[in-house]
């Protein structure tokens, strides 16, 4: 019996494989967007993993900062016990290299530092300088009960002459000043309008009404706050001068001159004497009209191998220089020192942390506290 063998077309056979082709494609397809989309899933993941571990490193390191300034008040307080005169020889001035943290816990009495999560990956460095080695801008400007805010006149020559010593222009002190007075006296009404405020609203409420009027001198009825009233935010108000980089809104002062003015100036929140045992030639040439630059490098050196034990004894010794009678104003000098400034880094994993902290420290009680604390670049 003969068996018919069934013969398919050409056609046929072409169709059969452009149909397996298209399943075949389509399943790699399927299976790449698969992929595609675990890969995404999973990237998100990580991504988000990432964050919160960065974000529990930058508040690890916040924590760390925080005990770095607790440790930076205590060295300043120990050292006024021991001490009564600040110099570069102290304790607060000895710098901290890079530093593991489990090791400086163990130097400091913590014998189980290195048990403590993290401490072995932390690192520590820093230093405390002396603000007041620096010349202080706030002291060309005073405050006086009748005007409020005026001119030092004496504070003025010396920043003068410590421009001219620093190869700059000696006129810019001018301008300079008056945008400090202009900054304090601002500064200063604005207090007096608050206390005047919280006067006003004690009165109201002991049973006299005081109604503020639509665009009074209070400013609390007004379209445009800060702009059409007394409290005049505009740019005819300077701002509150916090660093010698404020300098920028002053005519005159580029961004060359701030960087060269930066090492030897700052801004304090009171008038501050100098102390002579931490300031550069140039500041103690500027305080003293008499003292060229170069006898005040030699001052420096001298002070390098002998500190000033008290203002005597710096009188002394400038006095050797000096023309003969010549009276030395030691106001605006001390060898003491109130205001300091911490710098800070701290270094956890990925986290980097630079921190500048501004301590205060009482002369009688020796108890310091933090007046501000700021990001450093």
């Amino acid at each position: 019996m003969m068996k018919h063998r069934v013969i398919h077309p050409p056609q046929a056979h072409a169709q059969s494989r452009r149909e397996r082709g298209v399943a075949i494609i389509s399943a790699l397809l399927v299976v790449a967007l698969s992929a595609i989309l675990v890969a995404g899933i999973l990237w998100r993941q990580q991504v988000q993993i990432r964050r919160i571990e960065n974000q529990r490193l930058v508040n690890q390191s916040e924590w760390v900062a925080r005990g770095t300034i607790d440790w930076a008040r205590l060295v300043l307080r120990s050292g006024a016990d021991t001490s009564p005169v600040d110099y570069l020889g102290g304790v607060w001035a000895v710098p901290i290299a890079e530093t593991r943290l489990s090791d400086l816990l163990g130097k400091f009495g913590g014998g189980s530092g290195g048990d403590l999560e993290g401490t072995n990956d932390s690192w520590v460095s820093g230093s405390i300088e002396d603000a007041q080695a620096k010349f202080n801008l706030r002291n060309m400007a005073m405050s006086t009960a009748s005007t409020g805010a005026a001119i030092d006149p004496v504070q003025v020559k010396a920043f003068q002459k410590l421009l001219a010593s620093l190869g700059l222009n000696g006129e810019l002190a001018g301008p300079a000043s008056q945008y400090v007075r202009r900054s304090l006296q601002y500064s200063i009404g604005r207090t007096r309008q608050s206390v005047s405020n919280s006067l006003s609203s004690m009165t109201s409420i002991q049973g006299v009404p005081n109604v503020p009027q639509p665009g009074g001198a209070d400013g609390q009825f007004t379209d445009k706050p800060g702009l059409a009233d007394s409290d005049d935010d505009s740019s005819a108000r300077p701002l509150p001068i916090t660093s010698v980089y404020s300098l920028l809104d002053v005519p005159g002062f580029t961004p060359a001159v701030v960087a060269r003015l930066a090492p030897f100036v700052t801004v304090l929140p009171t008038v501050t004497p100098i102390n002579v045992n931490t300031a550069s030639a140039e500041v103690i040439s500027a305080l003293i009209p008499e003292l060229s630059l170069s006898n005040a490098q030699g001052l420096v050196n001298q002070r390098d191998q002998v500190f000033f034990i008290s203002v005597g004894d710096f009188q002394t010794r400038v006095g050797a220089m000096l023309p003969p009678n010549f009276t030395i104003d030691t106001s605006d000098i001390d060898v003491k020192t109130s205001y300091f400034i911490l710098h800070g880094q701290i270094r956890r994993g990925r986290a980097q942390l630079h921190r500048d902290a501004l301590i205060y420290r009482d002369t009688l009680t020796h108890a310091t506290r933090v007046v501000s604390v700021d990001d450093a670049n």
